[in-house]
């Protein structure tokens, strides 16, 4: 492992075949919520992929039994208070969504139990994405009180279509591996035993394959998703306006508090 990896420390890395890096998201005893360090690596690591010669592939996937289980309460709290952590939250969850799109390397993300949050745009925007079927898809954004932001604008609509993409975005209902698999929103549903094998398999395919003529043909797919740029943008910038309100505060404290949301029903939008 080069030294370019060694600072990070909620991402840990091994590479199960030639040319193949897999990181895995490591958080312990938070099923892998992204805290404020896991927030930052998660849109940093890609660059450091592209960068690597030893490295034609990468794997993304969660330690343990859960893949991501979504933002850190004390990150979202600090970002209801404070305009400078929104701020370079925001950078950091506009990075993240990016770098995975322009990363030349293709990646392969390996979704097992929950996926919410920051691991969850890597594994939905990831080339070839893999869901067990125990795998539970979340997009919790306005359960939280705040538009749905990060990746679900640029790529659900193009995945499952509109008309599941609001139904999933707007009511925040979970969906099974094999339920996203039905609805084109993950690539492929195996067995939760069999997930971490597929992975390594359709990533020792890409590896093998003709580097130039696969990231070329990732590059020109993926301007589907930069067209959709603008879009992105304005959710995300939605999404942290959503942050100075009262939703998002109740939103937290209901989740904190383990109970249902008491929404104000009156709105002047």
């Amino acid at each position: 492992m080069t030294d370019r990896y060694a600072a990070y420390e909620r991402l840990k890395f091994d590479t199960p075949g030639d040319r193949i890096l897999r990181i895995t998201m490591d958080a312990p005893g938070r099923l892998n919520a992204a805290d404020e360090t896991m927030h930052d690596e998660l849109g940093r690591i890609w660059k450091d992929v592209e960068a690597d010669p030893d490295v034609s592939v990468a794997i993304l996937c969660g330690a343990g039994k859960a893949f991501s289980a979504g933002g850190d309460f004390d990150m979202i709290d600090e970002m209801i208070d404070s305009f400078e952590v929104r701020a370079r939250v925001w950078k950091e969850a506009r990075d993240l969504v990016y770098n995975v799109i322009n990363c030349s390397k293709p990646i392969v993300s390996a979704m097992q139990g929950p996926a919410v949050g920051a691991g969850l745009v890597a594994g939905l925007l990831a080339d070839i994405s893999i869901a067990a079927k125990d795998a539970r898809i979340i997009d919790g954004h306005t359960r939280l009180g705040v538009a749905a932001g990060d990746h679900a604008a640029i790529v659900w609509p193009l995945l499952c279509g509109m008309a599941k993409a609001k139904y999933y975005l707007l009511l925040c209902e979970p969906i099974s591996g094999e339920e996203a698999e039905r609805i084109g929103l993950v690539s492929l549903c195996v067995e939760a035993d069999e997930l971490q094998d597929k992975a390594v398999e359709v990533a020792g395919k890409l590896a093998r394959g003709a580097p130039s003529a696969i990231r070329f043909t990732k590059y020109a797919l993926n301007n589907w998703l930069r067209m959709m740029g603008p879009t992105f943008d304005t959710s995300l910038a939605l999404e942290f306006l959503g942050f100075t309100g009262p939703e998002a505060q109740e939103g937290l404290a209901s989740l904190r508090e383990k109970r249902p949301p008491n929404f104000d029903p009156k709105s002047t939008l």
